[in-house]
């Protein structure tokens, strides 16, 4: 075997938790696979693994390996894709990261036809709430409302949109509309929670002059679907992102609440570990985001792509 086949192998048969199911994934043997296995750990001098118990346990210079093969195996993949590239063609396998409300509610249909319009490509979504910083070492790029906490990361805007209140004509015809911002202490008022902590300080602006209203209501959620289902079914007033509710807007479903005060902006951010090239698959997956964003914009403080 050449070293990359050698490679491939062993992070196949780590991934797969140990040769059995290796052999599966690589349509082998397991005998096959173990006597590549055995003649890759004679070259390196060394063993690579505990096979001698029912649980498959790599040795410290089996985890080195490991990393370092799965780093060379990455940058293999991406030379070929973008030279393949240079005919026009994006190839290779995309990994991206994100939360699991937007992830769901929007990456994961961006991907799908992302893939369709791109046959050469394979996608993967990682989806998490807590930690997504740390699953940029195994994605491409991680899309997140705000800044990295790690300075050290590479961030580039992406899109920027605005939170709208809003609540469902049915909740407007029992409550009432509120008319300015300091209206909404005496409503329903449906809050989201981000890492067990409400998040019930809405902020307005109107010229120069701030709001800071702390609502109150009888249903949180840490899902922003959640929220928005509650909304729609006349539960409460709820502060959306505007390119969530903007069909709900334009249907009528959902009516935006004081309009003559800002509210605040969330940027998207695609944040990349320092120091890796940028393969064209990545560059034409964000220009895919911009592309599927843009239609929503209304005016440069609205809505929209920031290029």
């Amino acid at each position: 075997m050449d070293a990359i086949s050698e490679f491939a192998l062993f992070r196949t048969i780590v991934e797969e938790g140990g040769i059995s199911a290796a052999a599966l994934r690589l349509e082998s043997s397991p005998a096959a696979v173990s006597r590549r296995l055995s003649a890759l750990e004679a070259k390196l001098g060394v063993r690579l693994a505990d096979r001698s118990s029912r649980r498959f346990r790599l040795t410290d210079e089996g985890l080195l390996l490991y990393e370092r093969s799965r780093v060379i195996l990455e940058q293999v993949r991406d030379v070929e894709a973008e030279v393949a590239s240079l005919g026009g063609v994006a190839r290779g396998l995309l990994r991206v990261g994100a939360s699991a409300d937007f992830g769901r509610r929007h990456l994961a249909p961006l991907l799908s036809s992302f893939v369709a319009q791109h046959p050469g490509v394979e996608a993967h979504l990682v989806l998490s709430d807590i930690g997504l910083e740390n699953e940029i070492d195994h994605c491409d790029l991680v899309l997140r409302f705000g800044l990295p906490n790690d300075e050290g990361m590479v961030a580039r805007k992406v899109a920027t949109t605005r939170q709208v209140v809003c609540a469902a004509p049915s909740y407007l015809e029992r409550f009432g509309t509120p008319m300015e911002p300091a209206d909404l202490v005496s409503h329903r008022c449906l809050r989201l929670a981000r890492r067990h902590r409400l998040i019930d300080m809405w902020r307005f602006r109107r010229d120069d002059e701030v709001f800071e209203i702390q609502v109150t209501g009888v249903l949180s959620s840490g899902d922003g679907t959640v929220l928005r289902d509650w909304a729609l079914s006349g539960q409460g007033i709820s502060w959306e992102a505007r390119w969530d509710v903007s069909a709900d807007l334009d249907d009528g479903r959902l009516v935006e609440l004081l309009p003559d005060y800002q509210s605040a902006e969330m940027d998207l951010y695609a944040v990349f570990a320092p120091g890796r090239p940028i393969p064209p698959r990545i560059r034409l997956f964000l220009d895919h985001v911009s592309r599927a964003f843009g239609p929503l914009r209304k005016d440069p403080g609205k809505d929209g792509l920031s290029q």
